[in-house]
């Protein structure tokens, strides 16, 4: 059985509002190109990676079963708690009392916690598991 819980977590009131430059030029991966210096307008980090801030908390990943959706051990997720638990989504799950990091999926009418790391087995809910849904990532933060 698949549950979310409610009023587990509650954002910070009123976060800093840091404002970075935006610059309208891109950074090109290929070939390089002449820099446009023209600031587009000030990024707030907050605005780019938290839709709903009392909805969202953020938490560190371990261990290398996701690295093929980018993530990585030590990045930061940002989870947003009001979002919907959907097939293909990638989730923040208590299983059995352990939080977890998985893709939702559904497969042959069973739900199905999945790895992006094949060398990772995915989990098949059962029934008798205890498991509780605390949201869903919507970004990936880490250093290169």
């Amino acid at each position: 059985m698949l549950i979310m819980p409610t009023n587990v977590l509650s954002a910070t009131p009123d976060p800093k509002t840091v404002n970075l430059p935006l610059f309208s030029g891109k950074v090109s991966a290929g070939f390089p190109s002449p820099a446009d210096d023209y600031v587009e307008k000030s990024l707030d980090l907050n605005d780019l990676l938290i839709q709903k801030p009392a909805a969202t908390y953020f938490v560190r990943a371990q261990g290398e079963s996701m690295l093929g959706a980018g993530i990585h051990p030590n990045d930061i997720l940002v989870v947003d708690r009001s979002l919907e638990p959907v097939p293909g989504r990638i989730m923040i799950c208590a299983l059995d009392g352990e939080l977890v990091v998985k893709r939702l999926k559904r497969r042959g009418g069973q739900w199905v916690l999945g790895s992006e790391n094949p060398a990772y087995r995915d989990i098949e809910l059962r029934e008798e598991m205890d498991t509780v849904i605390w949201g869903v990532v919507t970004s990936v933060i880490h250093a290169v």
